[in-house]
């Protein structure tokens, strides 16, 4: 039996399904409750935010370990390189949006509980699971690149849908607020934020998987 299919390990998982899950949905409902857009172009909207993403990229995660473990995604999401590299998106997910976009609005009522959900708790749940439960394996330090091509592909995706529809999700990669230069500044702080954490959390994990060896 896999580490990962551990029948300790299942309570995480449907935790993380549910709250995940529960977070994802709860957005959408509070956006289409206030959109004056059509479904469509709302859909596409919220499916063009990083954390939106991410969260459903938790959820499916949690889902699939817990419901297919022994499918082909399952044994996907089964590697250390693929859990760490999660936890590495979510995490930035949460230190971007509580160092650099919390003050610039106040959600309340139900989409309060959706934006600390999405941007804190399942942030720090993954950690919590990612450090307590979660079997550690040696990684090599060269994972790091291949994770950034998840986040490169997004700004890519970014830049060209903000030349078709002029939006950016975002403010600091809005180039008809700032300017190409700034925004690509940026995107490399960003990119150099996601290799750094990635090397923390291979380091972290080859010394756990020393200690309990």
């Amino acid at each position: 039996m896999s580490n990962t299919h551990k029948p300790a390990l299942k309570a995480w998982y449907i935790i993380g399904s549910i709250i995940s899950s529960f977070a994802v949905g709860l957005q959408f409902w509070v956006t289409f409750g206030i959109t004056k857009t059509g479904t469509a172009t709302t859909i596409i909207n919220l499916l063009s935010y990083f954390t939106i993403l991410t969260n459903i990229l938790v959820s499916l995660y949690s889902l699939v370990l817990w419901l297919r473990p022994y499918s082909r995604l399952g044994r996907f999401f089964s590697k250390a390189s693929t859990s760490t590299a999660i936890l590495v998106y979510i995490l930035v997910v949460g230190i971007v949006y509580n160092l650099a976009l919390r003050h610039i609005w106040s959600p309340q009522g139900w989409a309060r509980l959706a934006d600390e959900l999405l941007h804190s708790v399942i942030p720090l749940g993954f950690l919590l699971y990612w450090f307590m439960a979660l079997p550690k394996t040696r990684l090599s330090y060269y994972n790091a690149i291949p994770w950034l091509i998840y986040p490169g592909l997004y700004i890519i995706y970014t830049f060209i849908r903000g030349v078709w529809m002029g939006t950016y999700p975002y403010p600091f990669i809005d180039v008809h607020l700032l300017g190409y230069p700034t925004v690509l500044k940026n995107c490399a702080v960003i990119a150099l934020s996601f290799y750094a954490l990635s090397l923390l959390f291979i380091a972290t994990g080859n010394k756990l998987t020393n200690k309990t060896a």
